[in-house]
């Protein structure tokens, strides 16, 4: 199922959910498009592929994926990858240091060319016009992980970060969400430091919708604000699991 998060004359955010099956874990993917031409966000894995090949046309041809974006290295964001750029010409943006791991997917040897490296520093990339930030979320969860900002939709879109397993599409009671949220927060995001260096950065944004790879998304400036500022006082992964530092009785 597609559905469209913003569009104007020359732009277009389209939102697929969920074409997971049996116990995948669920998760969506993001189309970007400018001027004809396009980005895919953490296309998934391999069950995913056909699927998302099949309704990807309806709003624009593979052949005019110009970039995949790999948010970090986890299966359900990359499995499909060497599918994606066996039949486009896409080149394929990730984290630098998980590009050879990622090669273990099976990325066919004549395409590794178009692994293409981000360096920790983020980087921006042209979208046929528009100038897409990647930027900098390491350890939120993976250790090389990046988000990505679209300076005309407003959209950040998050990966992992912000993840909670619901059944509903846009978040409108914070509070009730928040409890979906923090188990897999706790476990999953790495540091209370990054947490609080990430919420400084993307404040510095004019956001208007808060997109994770997974379940509910985050819709206007004051709810976004309030991700925002969940996210700074988290005390994740060691500091949330200090109590299971123990040798097994």
């Amino acid at each position: 199922m597609a559905d469209i998060l913003f569009e104007n004359e020359n732009h277009k955010c389209v939102f697929f959910e969920d074409f997971t099956e049996g116990e995948m874990i669920s998760a969506n993917q993001h189309l970007i498009i400018h001027n004809g031409k396009g980005m895919l966000l953490d296309p998934g894995g391999h069950k995913v592929y056909a699927k998302l090949f099949s309704a990807l046309p309806d709003h624009l041809p593979p052949a005019s994926l110009e970039y995949l974006f790999l948010s970090h290295q986890d299966p359900d964001i990359v499995a499909s990858v060497n599918g994606w750029l066996m039949i486009t010409d896409a080149d394929a943006y990730m984290s630098a240091i998980w590009r050879r791991f990622v090669a273990h997917f099976g990325v066919d040897g004549s395409v590794m060319d178009r692994m293409k490296e981000i360096p920790d520093g983020g980087m921006k990339l042209d979208l046929q016009g528009c100038e897409l930030q990647l930027i900098p979320a390491h350890f939120l969860h993976s250790a090389g992980n990046f988000h990505v900002y679209d300076p005309i939709s407003k959209v950040l879109y998050t990966g992992d970060l912000g993840a909670a397993i619901v059944n509903y599409r846009f978040v409108e009671d914070f509070d009730a969400h928040a409890a979906e949220m923090i188990g897999f927060h706790n476990r999953y995001m790495a540091s209370k430091t990054a947490c609080q260096l990430w919420a400084k950065m993307v404040r510095e944004l004019d956001i208007e919708i808060i997109a994770p790879q997974h379940g509910a998304m985050f819709k206007g400036k004051e709810m976004c604000t309030r991700f925002i500022d969940w996210v700074e006082v988290l005390e994740p992964g060691a500091d949330a699991m200090k109590d299971s530092y123990k040798l097994p009785a």
